[in-house]
């Protein structure tokens, strides 16, 4: 008993610490903006080389080498091996390895904050940076849109790459930016008013104000639906509605740790100017450019892929442009997509060919289905999150097994059941009309 007080206080005492670490990136933001914002780019380098690798320390210590060893080795494959397959190829290949292999060597039976926490953020940024210094050897005719945005023309200094990676608008927790986006907020480009700092404070603290609302729907719900509870007697007395609805609102309590430090992370970007996303069609400033969380969508969106489009928004993109995009030579997406995203692609695209279901949408019954769907929703997306926060076969198999792997039967029951769904919702004239779109 003693040993699982000592190991909560010492989990508390570490997001603590991440929390700080967080919010003490908004100073390094002002100090940017006040004193860096027209100094030379080596300087700028420099200022966040430093700043970035001090929080680092602070919060991991030595356990920093891991991170720098990584960006070095990085570094090294860029500049021997060139603008080749094999660069990318040996950059995915030891990033990955080493990171996996953090994994197993610093396991816990319980989630922890830890060195691997922000090598995994790295990881993508430098295998990333590998595809984009690729991409720059390429012809422009031979790469998309995102590609030709992302390419880089030259190798960037073990300096550049040093503030790119520490970045502190960046490291820790998110999000994923390219070198050239870093690049071009170096170069005084990402603002509202050129060559003056953005008009950016006002937008940064509102995503704080959010991502601190988040952070404290967290802190006080939270000890009412721990992990543990799920190991106990206790819960598995309880009837089966009940151990379902806790799944849902644990889920949903859960998932306020990660959505806080992502947005209020999105704020220092934002004050950075990192965040700077031009004018949009109304002609206002966008400064989404590092928004990881679509906060509103999340929480009131019915669909599955609303959920997943709004959440993590910046690894999703990241994936799809690094390993979707370029599995596009296999010809066949069933191939370079998973299953799971494959029915979420189906699911999306139900509900807007069916008249029957446009009118259910458009009746006044519909609070009352909405209430419903959103219930089935968050209970089968929170369902996942079972073993991704309890780690062990045992603990996550006696979950699901307390509650009759309701969550596999369904998801597993609708796959099987959907083409035929699909054909009784949506007219066959439609159906066909769409294929040809």
């Amino acid at each position: 008993m003693a040993d699982k007080v000592e190991r909560a206080q010492y989990c508390a005492a570490r997001y603590s610490a991440l929390l700080t670490n967080i919010i003490v990136r908004y100073p390094c933001a002002l100090l940017y903006r006040r004193f860096f914002f027209h100094q030379p780019p080596t300087v700028i380098h420099l200022y966040h080389a430093i700043s970035g690798l001090s929080l680092a320390a602070f919060n991991f210590g030595a356990q920093l080498y891991h991170s720098a060893l990584c960006v070095l080795v990085q570094f090294l494959l860029l500049r021997l091996m060139g603008r080749t397959i094999t660069m990318v190829l040996s950059s995915f290949i030891f990033q990955m390895v080493y990171l996996l292999a953090g994994y197993y060597y610093t396991a816990t039976e319980e989630y922890d904050i830890k060195w691997t926490m922000p090598q995994c953020v790295l990881a993508l940024k430098l295998i990333g940076l590998s595809f984009d210094y690729y991409d720059g050897g390429q012809e422009p005719s031979q790469l998309n849109a995102e590609q030709q945005k992302s390419a880089l023309a030259s190798v960037p200094s073990l300096l550049e790459m040093t503030g790119f990676s520490y970045f502190y608008g960046g490291f820790l927790v998110g999000p994923q930016f390219t070198l050239r986006s870093y690049q071009r907020l170096v170069a005084g480009e990402l603002t509202d008013c050129p060559g003056h700092p953005p008009n950016s404070v006002l937008p940064a603290l509102k995503r704080f104000s959010l991502g601190f609302v988040c952070l404290a729907v967290y802190q006080i719900f939270s000890p009412y639906y721990p992990d543990s509870y799920y190991l106990t007697d206790d819960y598995d007395a309880q009837p089966f509605w009940y151990r379902c609805v806790f799944i849902l609102i644990w889920a949903k309590i859960i998932l306020y740790k990660y959505v806080s430090c992502w947005v209020i992370a999105e704020g220092v970007c934002i004050l950075s100017g990192l965040g700077y996303n031009g004018r949009g069609q109304n002609g206002e400033h966008q400064w989404d450019a590092c928004a990881n969380m679509k906060v509103w969508t999340f929480e009131t969106t019915p669909l599955f892929t609303g959920t997943i489009s709004s959440f993590n928004i910046n690894t999703n993109a990241w994936v799809a442009r690094h390993v979707f995009k370029r599995l596009k030579f296999l010809g066949n997406k069933l191939l370079s997509q998973v299953t799971a995203l494959a029915f979420l692609a189906v699911w999306h695209g139900q509900g807007e060919d069916s008249p029957l279901l446009t009118n259910l949408a458009n009746s006044p019954v519909y609070p009352v289905i909405y209430v419903v769907q959103q219930f089935f929703h968050w209970l089968f997306m929170g369902y996942p999150l079972v073993p991704f926060c309890l780690f062990t076969y045992d603990k996550w198999f006696r979950v699901y097994s307390s509650v009759y792997f309701c969550g596999h039967i369904f998801f597993f029951t609708l796959y099987l059941m959907l083409p035929y769904l699909r054909k009784a919702l949506v007219p066959t004239k439609e159906r066909s009309e769409k294929k040809e779109d």
